[in-house]
């Protein structure tokens, strides 16, 4: 986070712009929509600023600035042509610690000016750091059609009652799951619809009603291989109404960072040879965090029920009574194929794929490979790194051909994803000379050989495109 995004109470408070042309006249709108008193420094002003002052909105300084207009002064905006003065009134705000904005001068700003959506009492900010204020206001207008008026009415009926329902429950988490309910529900609808009375009405009778302990639940959510674009959006909202975040290893951080920024994180990720947490462990964690009324994500990458334990998990939590959600997620196999560009199936290579863990146990890998050996037949392997010379040698000497292809995918759907074929008798050579770590997934069959081709396709389609 380059910025930190906050919002300023401006209302009553001394504002100074400097600068007399249009530019200067919206910064001016802008501050007086705050609440701010401004005052504008200028030895000319364009007529819109002229109006302003003799309507008796803003005051006018009419002269060249000078480090003593800033006395008392909250903040400052510099708007003129002239670089010098901008620089001027930038490093003059700078030593007396005002907040201070110079237009189109991104290295001349203690502030960003956003992109601004404004529903008040709510307000929503865009800003991409001054790289592009064009593509910030891009983004303001698609949101701009998707977020009704009607949430300022809302959020002013929050408002409202919100001493009401501090007084009437108990708790924080109490609190914002009765919250979620009402803005998620029919009340907020209405309130929508303009039907303001009757919100009224029902929301005092759901705070009348409210009060009784809050029942926990779990969400097991697959959180997919990698890339946070690949989540569901039933995923994501869970995601972010969780108030405890169970997660894996193989969460990645972009993903893990789409949920709750205030919920609890709890990291229970298994490496090779090293489980932090048991399995049984983190079954019962579920069952105890539910049982105090949490509302639990237990983010799994991949997809819960293929090699992530899930069906572990809701047994435990079927057994105890706790509510659950099972959140299907795109697995590895299906990710990192498709980012690979390597179809699991296709009517010239592979009319049927397989799914099979080749995580080793005592050095061994107990596999029925005479079924896995067959032509015409897919294999992903999960979990198969640290084993992959006994997958070599055992689909070998089970029938498949040395000159099979095989393609191991590092960090797939990610920006560090990596992508090595090879076949079965050359691969322990890739590995030799590449460093490949966990989490790699691996693919055997005939499917492979479409990877360099398919991704040519996807290149020229890119620079086609101007993506590249």
């Amino acid at each position: 986070m380059d910025n930190l995004p906050i919002f300023v109470n401006l209302r009553q408070r001394n504002c100074l712009i400097v600068g007399g042309g249009e530019v200067a006249t919206r910064k001016a709108a802008l501050l007086l929509e705050a609440a701010a008193c401004v005052t504008v420094v200028s030895p000319t002003l364009a007529g819109s600023l002229r109006e302003l002052v003799m309507e008796g909105k803003i005051t006018h300084i009419e002269e060249s600035f000078h480090p003593r207009q800033l006395e008392q002064i909250r903040l400052v905006i510099a708007a003129t042509n002239d670089r010098e003065t901008n620089e001027a009134v930038y490093h003059a705000a700078e030593a007396r610690g005002i907040l201070v904005n110079v237009v189109d001068n991104l290295e001349l700003c203690g502030f960003i000016m956003p992109a601004i959506i404004d529903r008040s009492p709510v307000q929503i900010a865009v800003s991409t750091g001054g790289a592009s204020p064009v593509l910030a206001r891009l983004i303001r207008a698609k949101l701009e059609a998707t977020i009704p008026n009607g949430y300022g009415k809302l959020a002013a009926l929050v408002e409202k009652f919100r001493e009401q329902v501090i007084a009437r429950f108990s708790n924080v988490n109490a609190r914002r799951n009765f919250w979620e309910q009402i803005l998620g529900g029919d009340i907020a609808e209405l309130s929508f619809a303009g039907r303001h009375e009757e919100a009224e009405a029902q929301l005092a009778a759901a705070i009348s009603a409210g009060g009784e302990d809050q029942v926990g639940e779990v969400y097991l959510i697959g959180g997919g291989p990698g890339d946070p674009d690949l989540l569901t959006f039933r995923a994501l909202r869970l995601m972010q109404q969780a108030d405890v975040i169970v997660h894996d290893r193989l969460i990645s951080k972009a993903v893990l960072d789409l949920t709750r920024r205030d919920a609890h994180r709890i990291y229970v990720g298994k490496e090779r040879d090293n489980h932090s947490v048991p399995q049984e462990e983190i079954n019962q964690l579920l069952v105890d965090l539910a049982k105090q009324g949490k509302r639990v994500c237990r983010l799994k990458g991949g997809a819960p029920f293929i090699f992530g334990r899930g069906g572990e998990e809701i047994e435990t939590l079927a057994a105890n009574g706790v509510n659950f959600q099972v959140v299907p997620g795109v697995t590895a196999a299906l990710g990192s194929s498709a980012y690979a560009g390597i179809p699991l199936t296709h009517r010239d290579h592979s009319q049927a794929v397989i799914f099979v863990t080749g995580h080793l146990k005592d050095g061994s890998m107990n596999l029925n490979w005479g079924a896995l050996a067959q032509p015409h037949q897919t294999i992903v392997f999960y979990m198969g790194l640290r084993g992959l010379e006994i997958i070599c040698q055992q689909l070998i000497s089970h029938g498949l051909p040395k000159e099979t292809p095989i393609a191991l995918i590092q960090q797939a759907t990610t920006p560090k994803q990596r992508v090595f074929t090879g076949t079965l008798c050359t691969i322990s050579e890739v590995i030799n000379s590449e460093k490949i770590k966990p989490p790699t997934l691996i693919i055997v069959g005939t499917v492979v050989n479409l990877h360099q081709q398919l991704n040519w396709f996807r290149s020229q389609a890119m620079i086609d495109h101007g993506e590249v």
